[in-house]
């Protein structure tokens, strides 16, 4: 089953064994950040530090300055990591050791750029602004995420990219010193307090046929009682993606539920099509171009939510978040079932990315023939990312048989978060685990 393991060039850059270990892992491909949020990371085995603070969200390659003269939004620099190209550094380095580098890009998560520019942030019903969620729905913000993907993504020796938060952020944000968990929130709180009221927002709810000032009065008197009560309430304890939802349209009624689901759906699929789009056209054919997603549209975050039938027309596959019981990863691949063609990994061969000609085309699934389609289907790939991490809720000692049982649900590649911050006894866990799996001959994929 093809394997890759999510890296940080701060994982590599200045340690000459970090590729070489990597590699006897099993693995056949790195997912190396090129574009990442701010975050304080953990390096268990590196030979000069053990703990890189990433400050601001920042791309970690040098940025075009032609791309982004003039512009004011374009990405920041960093400077926690030595060197002019720590992507560039680190992918040479793997792919030295034989390892397949793919491109991480994070996308709608960057809290200097909404700290410094205000006015683009998601605004909750009560008006408080997120500055780590641009809002998706502004063209400024659109525009500047759309070239960010095109460069992030399309890196010197990067045979495909992965991208996160290619869509709504909201609430939920492991922020410094966070102490918003005094009133425990279900998903139906947490999907109303991430609804966006700026005025681009509100142009649209207006567009839709219900004024701005009346949805987000209907959004305050939904929580109002949480406030009071200190209670997540009822109707969706257990996370249920449908529960969820119908929560909503109980709290708000189904037709204001509605405008707010026709507006944000609307500008999570533009942008994912444009995304998708950008990269194509920056890259050279049989580059591959996955989602980190959720299959609920309604959800926030780094897996942003989907509708799997529109992400596919497009994208060629998904990475979803497979962490969990059996019957959380159901619920996250269920949705995706028929969707795809039988994992070529389960026949000991490799998921393979969609043809050129495909990938051509498949940004505008409308004019796709039917051939076209075909094909693409047939090469979807259905990513099961598992977190191999103890300290993080991981686990990696029961990682062959989580693999065999996303297999059986359809998935055919997996991808391990994340081997930088592993300890040396989840390390050889995942070992263990992908030797017990048997289908990592290394050989490379025909894509």
């Amino acid at each position: 089953m093809r394997t890759a393991a999510f890296l940080y060039p701060w994982d590599v850059v200045g340690d000459p064994d970090a590729a070489g270990r990597l590699a006897r892992l099993g693995i056949q491909q790195v997912t190396l950040a090129s574009a990442y949020h701010s975050t304080r990371a953990l390096t268990p085995r590196h030979p000069r530090h053990r703990i890189v603070t990433a400050r601001h969200a920042a791309v970690l390659y040098p940025p075009d300055p032609a791309r982004w003269a003039g512009r004011e939004l374009r990405p920041y620099t960093q400077d926690w990591v030595s060197g002019p190209d720590p992507f560039g550094a680190a992918a040479r380095a793997l792919a030295d050791a034989g390892l397949e580098v793919h491109t991480w890009a994070v996308l709608a998560h960057n809290s200097r750029l909404g700290a410094e520019h205000p006015a683009i942030v998601v605004r909750n019903a009560y008006g408080d602004p997120y500055p780590w969620a641009p809002c998706i729905a502004r063209p400024e913000v659109r525009d500047y995420l759309v070239d960010l993907a095109a460069e992030a993504a399309v890196r010197p020796g990067a045979r495909g990219t992965e991208l996160e938060s290619c869509g709504w952020y909201g609430l939920a944000h492991l922020h410094a010193h966070d102490k918003i968990a005094g009133v425990p929130l279900s998903g139906a709180a947490q999907y109303l307090m991430s609804v966006c009221f700026c005025t681009v927002c509100a142009e649209g709810y207006a567009e839709l046929g219900v004024p701005a000032r009346e949805l987000r009065a209907a959004v305050v008197r939904a929580l109002e009682p949480l406030w009071a009560s200190g209670e997540a309430g009822p109707a969706d304890r257990d996370r249920d993606r449908e529960g969820e939802w119908a929560a909503v349209e109980a709290l708000l009624g189904t037709e204001l539920a509605g405008v707010l689901r026709t507006w944000r759906d609307r500008a999570a699929r533009t942008l994912q099509r444009a995304a998708v789009r950008a990269v194509r056209d920056a890259a050279a054919d049989g580059f591959r171009v996955l989602l980190h997603a959720d299959p609920a549209a309604h959800r926030c975050g780094a897996n942003a939510g989907v509708d799997p039938a529109d992400v596919l027309a497009h994208a060629d596959g998904v990475v979803l978040p497979c962490t969990g019981g059996a019957a959380a990863r159901a619920q996250v691949l269920a949705p995706f079932a028929g969707r795809t063609a039988e994992p070529a990994c389960a026949a000991g061969t490799a998921v393979v990315a969609r043809t050129a000609s495909a990938a051509r085309t498949a940004s505008a699934a409308e004019t796709a023939t039917a051939a076209e389609a075909a094909s693409a289907a047939e090469a979807t790939v259905l990513a099961a990312n598992f977190t191999v991490v103890s300290g993080m809720g991981g686990s990696p000692g029961t990682l062959a048989a989580d693999a065999a049982h996303a297999a059986s649900l359809g998935a055919g590649e997996l991808r391990l978060y994340h081997a930088g911050l592993a300890s040396e006894s989840d390390l050889a866990a995942v070992r263990d685990a992908l030797h017990k799996i048997g289908d990592n001959s290394g050989k490379r994929p025909p894509y």
